[in-house]
């Protein structure tokens, strides 16, 4: 019988999942990242639905990590690196509800902390504007479509991962390079 580690979870959007996903999945400690919906109102909510905009759901990724090696504020430096959070629902040329900055939290620490990080962020004025990235209450998270899990992995090639996704990754990979598996 093998030991089961002991590993939390964290729900975050900031524009198109594929972005998130293809980051995340890099980082040591990280144990799974899908893509997904949630923060809406429609049961069972599809791609086509929530493009709409008309849903509620936020695009997201559900990361499932091993907070021994990687912990929660570790996951808040890296998604506010990765992605503008002083835009309102929108990452580059994707806009909409949809695509709005958010966090999920699990519970009442994850929670506490994102506040506090927004507001660190805030006081040291990284950004010419003020973070608009929202905490929101976790409901029912549902996985996208098959076809977008690994989106980045299985189409690097594909023109909108090599202008818009594998910047992030290159960022991610000069700024977090300790932190990768």
């Amino acid at each position: 019988m093998t030991e089961q580690k002991n590993t939390e979870q964290a729900t975050i959007g900031g524009g198109c999942f594929w972005c998130l996903e293809a980051a995340f999945e890099l980082l040591r400690g990280v144990q799974s990242v899908v893509s997904g919906y949630t923060g809406g109102t429609m049961p069972r909510p599809n791609y086509e639905s929530v493009c709409t905009g008309r849903t509620g759901h936020a695009e997201v990724i559900q990361i499932t990590y091993d907070p021994t090696v990687i912990t929660f504020g570790d996951l808040l430096d890296v998604f506010f690196a990765i992605h503008d959070p002083t835009t309102l629902n929108r990452q580059g040329a994707d806009e909409g509800t949809q695509y709005r900055s958010v966090i999920f939290p699990h519970n009442a620490a994850q929670e506490q902390q994102a506040r506090e990080k927004i507001t660190a962020l805030d006081a040291e004025g990284i950004w010419s504007s003020p973070i608009v990235t929202t905490i929101e209450p976790l409901k029912e998270f549902f996985p996208a479509e098959a076809y977008h899990q690994g989106y980045f992995r299985g189409n690097p090639g594909q023109s909108y991962c090599r202008v818009v996704i594998s910047p992030k990754v290159a960022k991610l990979r000069q700024k977090f390079a300790e932190r990768l598996s």
